[in-house]
């Protein structure tokens, strides 16, 4: 693996979350924490530091830093407020501004890897969303539309786990949906086995799937989202 610049993940990383799996115990990550740090942590970071410019293009608010807590979530719970097992069985790789933001992320589990984005579907004062997909229906539906979104990205609610609701989602035949939906997830999944997972090219992929669902996080991030939705279409618009 080249040290400065991201060649892909290595197909070790589904082996490794597998066997995390089966013992997921302090003794077992003990003995594994080189295969830890080798096909999950250095690959994850580098991902995040090549794609990092992307990001300060498309939003500067965007946490870019290849950080634990900030980009990375942790591998291992805080046993004081967890039960059960200590490690966590993914890797999420989120790009948001805050905590519970809406966020674009990349995972990988014992037998896929998701791109997709979350939108934070709740009532607060730093969350845009709840009261933006009421008023602005129709603009909603037509980023579906020209951003080719519909029918490409399935719908999933976040609770404690992702429950699907529709697998492949539709603005204008699904909106109901997506305004009872809490926490959104709109993703695409891969197979392990698909060629995509240990691509080189990921980091194109991610940022040609970013930039069209960019359009629709904007309406997550701001009271006046055609604003931040033109000043996207006139100095960046969709990767090709």
């Amino acid at each position: 693996m080249d040290e400065n610049n991201f060649s892909g993940f290595s197909l070790d990383i589904f082996d490794f979350f597998e066997s995390l799996e089966k013992n997921n115990s302090k003794s077992f990550f003990d003995a594994n924490r080189n295969n830890y740090e080798q096909f999950i942590v250095k690959p994850a970071k580098l991902f995040i530091d090549n794609i990092a410019p992307f990001f300060e293009q498309l939003n500067p608010t965007i946490r870019r830093e290849a950080k634990f807590n900030k980009t990375i979530m942790r591998i291992n719970k805080d046993m004081r407020f967890a039960k059960g097992e200590p490690y966590r069985t993914f890797l999420l790789v989120h790009f948001g501004r805050f905590k519970m933001d809406s966020e674009f992320y990349l995972f990988f589990d014992k037998s896929k890897m998701c791109i997709g984005l979350f939108l934070n579907n709740m009532k607060d004062e730093n969350l845009f969303f709840y009261q933006n997909v009421i008023k602005y229906e129709k603009e909603i539906i037509s980023v579906f539309e020209k951003y080719k979104l519909n029918n490409n990205f399935s719908l999933s609610d976040f609770k404690k786990y992702p429950q699907c609701i529709e697998l492949k989602f539709a603005a204008k035949k699904h909106f109901d949906k997506l305004i009872e939906t809490k926490f959104i997830l709109l993703e695409k999944q891969f197979l392990k086995t698909e060629k995509i997972c240990t691509s080189e090219n990921l980091i194109i992929d991610c940022i040609k799937l970013f930039s069209r669902l960019y359009p629709l996080y904007c309406f997550a991030i701001s009271p006046t989202p055609l604003k931040l939705i033109e000043h996207f279409e006139e100095n960046l618009g969709i990767a090709n």
